[in-house]
């Protein structure tokens, strides 16, 4: 009988001993465990969707849950802002910022969020269109990967959109269908779960009128001029706006007058396409959700940028790092608190596996001195003991494996269904490698002193007690 085989038989002696040890061990294992496969997961999809992100701009409100709204999708918007409220950096001569995306959140789709935005927010998740093409008119929609498969989307699909981020038959826009265009290849990232439209077409869906390329109407004489007026005025009051958002952030805006005037001079105007949507420039009096911004460098200007608008505007900035890094930490406490609690469950194995090792030399002394009569060594009898230790670790282990994984797994399927958000337990960290070493360990040194004292047994004295 080999060594492996007799340590198997000893353990497998005292069955319920064997079962105490093993849970307490497991039950460690797997919560520690566990806490790697969530902690991997989580931070790995929230590194993906910062995508660069230096600053969000939007309604005063939550820091917090503007970053989860805005970048992650997880939370309800703070509210809107008005788009002559951040025009200036909007501006694509702003020498400060890199790229401006404007998000207008609050519609939904059977549980996934439909975003308006531009087609500028692909390039902030190196999102690639898989099959079809990106939006580029009113109510086209380009799909997630997750979105699509889950929704059955594909391309040509048309649907309605509820308001909201419930599914409620009781607030479809009734009228309004949105048309699918587009599927956009996996990424990882929070992109997967959402539906990408113009925001143009959220305004269309909740003010019931086009917000594409205007069509030549005639208009009586008179019209007219009351139209030049109101445009005079809104031109006037966007310039006074301007004006008083350059002097609040230090000089980071740039008017946007003599950007249009050279647009008209540069650009010509091209009519072949009326379903080319217009600049959200265009539209000062609308709202949107947020703006994410990316700066071209980081200086004074930029890093003041924040505490400017915070202190001399409506609206709030948050940096998704040093909130995310925030929600780490309040994350942390409970993470130390289980981590800890697991330490001291496999500590607890630890001390069973030692206990009932020690406790069973008494009744086995007289059969470690007969092997001993037999011809095993002294090392033998030591290394039989320390195998028992690390086949009761390996065990614990594989068990504690199973249970974090499946858990995990199990849960997976509950936050896809509230946070849209794919996890899974099918997926084996290198940090679990060490903890089987650290497993070994404690059965190693579980079992060391029983180990010593099996080899040291005393035959004579052993076989004459009887």
């Amino acid at each position: 009988m080999t060594l492996l085989n007799l340590s198997w038989k000893n353990l497998s002696n005292k069955p319920l001993t064997m079962l105490l040890s093993l849970v307490l061990f497991a039950l460690g294992v797997g919560l520690i465990s566990f806490l790697l496969l969530i902690n991997h997961q989580i931070s790995e999809k929230f590194e993906k969707n910062l995508a660069g992100i230096d600053l969000v701009i939007g309604a005063k409100g939550s820091p917090l849950q503007l970053i989860l709204s805005s970048m992650y999708h997880i939370d309800a918007p703070t509210g809107n802002i008005p788009i002559k409220g951040v025009m200036p950096y909007l501006n694509p001569k702003n020498p400060f910022i890199k790229a401006a995306i404007p998000l207008s959140l609050g519609d939904s789709y059977r549980g996934y969020r439909i975003v308006g935005t531009t087609a500028n927010f692909l390039e902030l998740y190196q999102a690639k269109v898989r099959t079809g093409r990106s939006f580029k008119g009113l109510m086209e929609v380009l799909a997630g990967a997750t979105a699509a498969q889950e929704l059955g989307l594909k391309v040509g699909s048309t649907f309605q959109s509820s308001h909201g981020l419930i599914e409620d038959e009781n607030l479809v826009h009734e009228g309004h269908a949105f048309k699918v265009v587009g599927i956009m290849q996996p990424t990882g990232a929070s992109v997967d779960q959402l539906l990408l439209t113009p925001a143009q077409s959220i305004w269309e869906v909740h003010e019931h009128a086009g917000m594409g390329a205007a069509p030549a109407v005639e208009e009586p004489e008179e019209a007219e001029h009351e139209h030049d007026d109101e445009e005079h005025a809104a031109e006037d009051s966007i310039a006074e706006n301007h004006a008083e958002n350059t002097e609040q952030v230090n000089g980071i805006a740039l008017t946007n007058q003599e950007e249009d005037h050279q647009n008209d001079d540069e650009a010509p105007h091209d009519h072949e396409d009326e379903h080319q949507l217009k600049s959200i420039l265009e539209y000062p009096d609308k709202d949107i959700t947020a703006l994410l911004l990316q700066f071209n460098g980081h200086n004074i200007t930029t890093l003041n940028l924040q505490r400017m608008i915070n202190q001399n505007t409506s609206m709030q900035a948050a940096t998704p790092a040093i909130e995310i890094t925030r929600l780490y930490s309040l994350m942390g406490v409970g993470q130390d608190a289980l981590r800890w609690l697991a330490f001291i469950i496999m500590g607890v194995s630890g001390l069973s596996i030692f206990i009932s090792l020690f406790s069973s030399l008494r009744d086995r002394r007289y059969e470690l001195a007969l092997m001993r009569t037999m011809g095993a060594s002294p090392g033998k009898l030591f290394a039989m003991i320390i195998m028992e230790g690390l086949l009761l670790a390996i065990f614990g282990y594989l068990i504690g494996l199973a249970i974090s994984h499946g858990g995990m797994e199990l849960l997976a399927g509950e936050m896809k269904a509230a946070y849209r958000y794919t996890f899974t337990g099918r997926t084996f960290l290198l940090e679990e490698a060490y903890l089987l070493l650290g497993a070994l360990a404690v059965g190693f040194v579980a079992a060391v002193i029983p180990a010593i004292q099996a080899r040291n047994t005393d035959i004579s004295e052993t076989l004459a007690e009887g």
